[in-house]
């Protein structure tokens, strides 16, 4: 049994909508990717900071270059309401991100001991991607909601016997 031809066109819309959206956010979350891999690093070699606390500055830095990209650019078509509810989201989720993130270099650094330049970028980047897969669920579920269609108020009709049907 296949679906009807108005079902697969439906499925085709939804899909290159979410190909689209998927699109955006890897493109604001490369930038942000970069911003957070050259503030870490740049952090964790000039100064004395520990590494987590490192990357930590280094996702917050990150985090305010995405909230700037995702508004303006991934999601600049959704409801633009509530702007204070949306930023208060955006940061709770982004918190959130930023504990599993560290929470994985954390882990690889004082778990394991491994705390070399590469490994400490490797776990990094792994904690990030692992952070992602959270955030665009978040962010595309609860922060930039898409805007609901307005309904059409449609008149009633008034049958000659004056009651409304």
């Amino acid at each position: 049994m296949t679906a009807a031809p108005s079902q697969r066109q439906a499925l085709r819309e939804r899909l290159a909508l979410l190909s689209r959206e998927v699109a955006k956010f890897g493109a604001v979350g490369g930038v942000g990717l970069l911003v957070n891999l050259a503030v870490f690093n740049l952090v964790r070699h000039t100064t004395e900071l520990p590494v987590v606390r490192a990357s930590i500055l280094a996702t917050v830095v990150a985090i305010a270059c995405n909230y700037v990209g995702f508004r303006y650019f991934a999601y600049r078509d959704r409801d633009k309401s509530r702007r204070t509810k949306e930023l208060t989201l955006f940061l709770l989720f982004s918190a959130v991100g930023l504990v599993i993130e560290n929470g994985v270099l954390y882990t690889a650094t004082y778990g394991f001991g491994w705390d070399g330049p590469l490994q400490s970028n490797v776990f990094k980047f792994l904690g990030i991607g692992v952070a992602t897969l959270f955030r665009f669920w978040s962010y595309r579920t609860w922060v930039f909601r898409r805007l609901q269609p307005e309904t059409v108020a449609v008149p009633e009709r008034v049958p000659e016997s004056g009651r409304v049907i």
